[in-house]
C-alpha cells in the first residue's frame, strides 16, 4: 500500500517543483547562439526557389534544384518557396503546370518538412508559397497544414500586417513553439474566400525584387509590394536564368558564380538603399542551393562570419 500512496505524492511534488523551475530558453537558434536575440525581421535567411522541383537529371530543364527537401534544409536553407496547382482535385506543388513538373501533393511535402522540424527543434523556418489559381485558403490550403502538423508550429502575428520592426526574436519563437512562418502571395488577405490566421499575405509584409532575371549583375528594384518599403522585410530573387527563344529556364552552369559570396553580397548591398532604412534583405532566394556558397554569404549578411 505504501507504493500506491507514494507514487501520486511524488507526482504532485515533481509537478510543483517543475512549476518553480525557470522556463527553458533557446540557447542556439538556426545554428548560432547569436541569432537567438535577433529579431526575425532583422535576420537574413537563405531560401530555395521552387524547392519541390528537384532532380539530378541535367536533362530535366524544369528543375530549379538538384537535391531534395531534407538535403536543402541540411545545407542551411531556412525559406522554402513553392508554387501550387490543383491536380485531379488535389493540391500539388507544380512548376507552372503539373504537366511540366509535378512535385507531388502539398500534404506529402509538408509532412516531410514536419519530420525535419521535429528532428531540429531549434530552427525557425519560413514557408513562402504562391497561389496562382486563387485556391481557397481555409478549404484547400489549411487542411494540408493541419493534417501534416505544421499548423501546430505556425506563428500568428500580433498584428496583420506585421511591421518589419515588430517581429519577435528567433529565440522567443522557438521557446513558444511557433517557429514556422507561412506566407502566401495571393488570397491570404481573405480576397479568395476566407482567412486562416497563420497563413499570412506576403506583399503587405515582404517586397520582392524582379524574378526570372537574365542579367548577372542583378540590378535591384522593387518589383512586387503592397504598401511602402519602409515597414516591409524584403526578398531578393538571386537566381540567374537563360532566355532560349523566349523560354526562361534556370542556369545551372553559372550557379557556382551566381551563388557565390561576391554575387550575393553585391545584389544584397545594391538593394539596401531601396529598403528606406538601410536594411539588408530578409531572404535570399536561390536556385541550385547545393552549388556555390549561399550559406557563407548569408552568414556574412548576418554578421556571423
Amino acid at each position: 500500500m505504501l507504493y500506491h500512496i507514494a507514487l501520486p505524492l511524488l507526482t504532485l511534488v515533481g509537478s510543483a517543483l517543475g512549476s518553480l523551475l525557470p522556463t527553458k530558453r533557446a540557447t542556439v537558434c538556426n545554428g548560432n547562439a547569436a541569432l537567438c536575440s535577433r529579431s526575425y525581421g532583422n535576420t537574413t535567411f537563405m531560401g530555395a526557389h521552387d524547392s519541390f522541383a528537384f532532380s539530378d537529371d541535367p536533362l530535366a530543364l524544369a528543375r530549379d534544384q538538384e537535391v531534395d527537401i531534407p538535403t536543402q534544409l541540411g545545407l542551411g536553407v531556412r525559406l522554402l518557396q513553392a508554387q501550387a496547382h490543383l491536380n485531379d482535385g488535389v493540391i500539388h506543388f507544380c512548376h507552372t503546370s503539373c504537366d511540366l513538373f509535378d512535385g507531388g501533393a502539398v500534404l506529402d511535402y509538408l509532412t516531410t518538412v514536419k519530420t525535419w522540424l521535429d528532428a531540429n527543434p531549434s530552427e525557425v523556418l519560413t514557408l513562402l508559397f504562391t497561389n496562382p489559381e486563387g485556391l481557397s485558403i481555409p478549404d484547400v490550403w489549411a487542411p494540408a497544414f493541419e493534417q501534416s502538423g505544421i499548423a501546430s508550429l505556425a506563428y500568428t502575428p500580433s498584428m496583420n500586417p506585421m511591421p518589419q520592426s515588430a517581429w519577435p526574436t528567433l529565440g522567443s519563437m522557438i521557446d513558444a513553439g511557433t517557429r514556422v512562418v507561412v506566407f502566401l502571395d495571393a488570397g491570404a488577405d481573405g480576397s479568395d474566400g476566407g482567412v486562416v490566421p497563420y497563413i499570412l499575405p506576403e506583399f503587405t509584409m515582404i517586397w520582392e525584387t524582379p524574378f526570372s532575371v537574365t542579367d548577372a549583375s542583378f540590378p535591384c528594384s522593387v518589383d512586387r509590394i503592397d504598401g511602402s518599403p519602409a515597414d516591409h522585410m524584403y526578398l531578393i530573387n538571386h537566381s540567374l536564368n537563360i532566355d532560349i527563344f523566349g523560354i526562361i529556364i534556370s542556369d545551372p552552369e553559372q550557379a557556382g558564380t551566381t551563388n557565390g559570396v561576391a554575387s550575393i553580397l553585391a545584389n544584397a548591398n545594391g538593394c539596401v538603399p531601396l529598403s528606406q532604412g538601410n536594411r539588408l534583405p530578409s531572404f535570399v532566394l536561390l536556385d541550385f542551393v547545393n552549388i556555390g556558397a549561399g550559406l557563407q554569404a548569408v552568414n556574412q549578411l548576418n554578421g556571423l562570419a
